[in-house]
């Protein structure tokens, strides 16, 4: 059994103090991480969550001529599975997403790829002249074109006119949707493009280099590396498109100017839910517009991410 003793000249070592019987220490920095979260928290909840609640609470309700405004229950969702205006503004959005979503990531794809090639002159200078239409806002690239597709004063006018008949006509019932998804595909193939490319940069180059030792030619590398590199990317550009094409609305409505007889108010559902509100005043019901919207779209975008997520494990 050892001692402890002060050598001669020096102190005697104090005690250690001991801590009472059945007290806990107290945790130290316990509302420090509220801290950091509680202001995203709190925009969450005041530009999110009570949104949401107000418009479910708004769609159970309906303006009658007799008693003012009353809860109905579910009447207002019963009326608009049977409206006809939802349904064919709805398949409008469908056509554009089927259709316009697929040529847009198809080209991001071909652009990321002719960048991440190396073998393109001027790589800086294409990356962003792709990218720059992004930056312009949505208003403005809608003013843009409608002066293009103009039959009297735009582009399409003058070719028309240089021509001697009326060969375009962007505006017509039958290529108006298509002129949209142009305007659209002008604004977003850039973005998309970003997320493509960015993806592809972060790819080890030692796989490169394995595959050029393996004789893979450049076709090869691109499906065997490069694709497969992208499945996650593709899968997060796939949702957001999916969700910018439910909500399109406002190219549609500022080229219902120059097309008022062919965009109508109720052209996209999210046009019809803005005029409702608006210029009907039926708040109720534009709010059960919105509320099945955003139900339709959260499921075909959970839909699209579980699978793409699935294949990404494979």
């Amino acid at each position: 059994m050892s001692t402890l003793a002060a050598r001669p000249g020096e102190a005697a070592p104090r005690p250690a103090a001991q801590r009472p019987a059945g007290r806990r220490p107290k945790p130290r920095g316990r509302f420090t991480g509220w801290l950091f979260v509680g202001p995203f928290v709190v925009v969450l909840v005041l530009m999110l969550i009570v949104p949401i609640g107000y418009a479910l609470w708004l769609s159970l309700f309906r303006d009658q001529l007799i008693g003012g405004n009353q809860f109905v229950w579910f009447a207002n969702y019963v009326q608009l599975v049977q409206d006809a205006k939802f349904w064919s503004g709805f398949g409008r959005v469908a056509i554009f997403l089927v259709v316009q979503v697929p040529i847009m990531l198809g080209l991001a794809l071909v652009a990321a790829l002719a960048l991440d090639s190396a073998r393109l002159w001027g790589t800086s200078f294409f990356r962003i002249a792709v990218f720059l239409p992004y930056a312009v806002p949505g208003v403005v690239a809608a003013l843009i074109w409608g002066f293009i597709y103009g039959n009297q004063f735009g582009l399409t006018g003058a070719a028309n006119d240089a021509l001697g008949i009326d060969l375009l006509q962007p505006f017509s019932p039958s290529w108006v949707l298509t002129s949209i998804g142009n305007v659209v595909t002008w604004e977003f193939l850039g973005y998309n493009m970003l997320i493509f490319y960015a993806a592809l940069r972060t790819v080890p180059g030692e796989l490169y280099e394995a595959a050029e030792l393996d004789g893979a030619g450049p076709m090869r590398t691109v499906f065997s590396i490069k694709l497969p590199a992208l499945r996650g990317p593709m899968v997060i550009a796939t949702i957001f498109s999916i969700i910018g094409s439910f909500q399109l609305f406002n190219e549609p409505n500022l080229l219902k100017t120059l097309a008022p007889n062919v965009i109508g108010s109720a052209f996209t559902p999210n046009m019809y839910a803005y005029s409702l509100s608006f210029s009907g005043q039926q708040f109720n019901y534009s709010a059960t517009v919105a509320i099945v919207m955003g139900v339709i779209t959260a499921v075909i975008a959970y839909v699209v991410q579980v699978r793409g997520t699935r294949e990404e494990n494979r």
